[in-house]
C-alpha cells in the first residue's frame, strides 16, 4: 500500500501515543508499524520471533490482525500473540527475555484513559525486554517521516481469542503465531 508522510509518530521511550481518533487516521497505523518492523529487521537480520500484546483497549482487536498480517508479510516466522492480545507489560518483558524473541510490540497508553475518545499506545519493547533506546526510537522515527510504502499480507482470518497455534502460509513462508 501507498502511504502518506507522517511528522508526528516520535516515539518515547514510552512507545507512541495518540488519541485513537489519530491512530485511525489512513494507514497511520501502518506507516509506524512497518518503521518499527523495518528497524527490527536492521537491528537483527535473522532473528524473526516477535511477540505482540497489550493491555485490551479499545482498538487493540483492529490493529492486532493488521500487525499480524503486517509482520507476516516482513518475513517474521514466528508471534507469539496473548489470548484476545492481552498481555501485560511485565508479562510482555519477561516473555521477550526468557524465550528468545527479537522484540515485541505492546500495545498500551499506560495510565492515559482509553475507549474511543481515550489514547492508544504502540510502543516497541528490544529483546532484553525492556523499551527501545532512543537510537531504535529515533530510527524507527526517521523512516516514518519518509514512509512510501508499507508491507501486508491480503485479509486473513486472525484467531486471536482462540489459544493454540496458527500456521499462515505466505509467499514469504511459513508464519506460526500462538
Amino acid at each position: 500500500g501507498i502511504n502518506a508522510e507522517y511528522g508526528d509518530q516520535k516515539p518515547g521511550t514510552s512507545g507512541l501515543r495518540k488519541p485513537v481518533k489519530v491512530v485511525q487516521q489512513e494507514n497511520y497505523t501502518e506507516n509506524f508499524i512497518q518503521s518499527v518492523l523495518e528497524t527490527v529487521c536492521e537491528l537483527d537480520p535473522t532473528n524473526r520471533k516477535l511477540l505482540i500484546g497489550g493491555d485490551g483497549r479499545f482498538y487493540n482487536d483492529t490493529v492486532i490482525p493488521i500487525i499480524v498480517r503486517m509482520a507476516a508479510a516482513n518475513g517474521f516466522k514466528e508471534l507469539i500473540i496473548g489470548k484476545d492480545g492481552l498481555f501485560s507489560t511485565p508479562a510482555c518483558s519477561a516473555y521477550i527475555r526468557t524465550h528468545g524473541c527479537v522484540g515485541g510490540i505492546i500495545l498500551t497508553a499506560s495510565h492515559n484513559p482509553g475507549g474511543p475518545e481515550g489514547d492508544f499506545g504502540i510502543k516497541y519493547n528490544v529483546s532484553n525486554g525492556g523499551p527501545a533506546p532512543d537510537s531504535v526510537t529515533n530510527a524507527i522515527f526517521e523512516k516514518t517521516k519518509t514512509r512510501t510504502f508499507y508491507k501486508i499480507l491480503d485479509p486473513v482470518e486472525i484467531p486471536i481469542s482462540r489459544i493454540g497455534r496458527t500456521v499462515l502460509d505466505t509467499d514469504q513462508g511459513r508464519s506460526l503465531w500462538r
